[in-house]
């Protein structure tokens, strides 16, 4: 049988002082043992997807997220929250999921939201790419720049992403990607 609704103040309350995988497991647990209005599990679930990412557990952290965008009420909050899954998902390199979670958000957007949600996407992949090329991670990289490849791209960050993608693929002796990529025109 389930337990009386709680608060968010009673929540908050029970996580003070703990470490955040004693945390984690608390709040598991009330949305297990509670029933819980759909403010308060939206509350917990974004409560863990901050837990989770600090912890540096990014497909929790996504799982979260998606959780959260489930139970909100508002297009707006479930565009912000399934695209906050993505870019879990994107921390992870786990491309399908991302793919995922942006038809998710989509879904929810009008034809504006839709831009800048594409916008968003491009922004996080070039960042992440970014990233792990100065962590010397140049395979990553390359990863998320063929993504990139992929995604509606003006014809300067097109040649942009090029650029980068030759010289990776020389960095790391894939002579082949980078012959295959100078024979494709701009």
């Amino acid at each position: 049988m389930l337990k009386p609704e709680m608060t968010k103040s009673e929540i908050e309350k029970d996580l003070q002082g703990k470490g955040n995988f004693v945390q984690i497991d608390h709040l598991n647990r009330f949305l297990k043992d509670h029933s819980l209005s759909m403010d308060t599990k939206k509350f917990i679930f974004l409560k863990l997807a901050s837990l989770y990412e600090a912890s540096k557990l990014f497909g929790e952290t996504a799982k979260a997220y998606d959780n959260a965008a489930s139970v909100s009420l508002t297009f707006v909050e479930k565009i912000k929250h399934y695209t906050k899954a993505a870019e879990s998902y994107a921390r992870l390199g786990a491309f399908d999921r991302v793919d995922e979670a942006v038809r998710k958000a989509m879904a929810e957007a009008n034809s504006r939201e839709r831009d800048d949600l594409q916008t968003t996407i491009k922004m996080m992949y070039k960042a992440q790419a970014v990233s792990l090329e100065s962590e010397m991670k140049r395979s990553h990289a390359v990863k998320f720049y063929e993504k990139l490849l992929d995604m509606r791209l003006s014809d300067q960050e097109r040649r942009e992403i090029r650029e980068k993608l030759s010289d990776l693929y020389q960095k790391l002796g894939k002579l082949h990607e980078f012959q295959a990529l100078q024979r494709v025109p701009d």
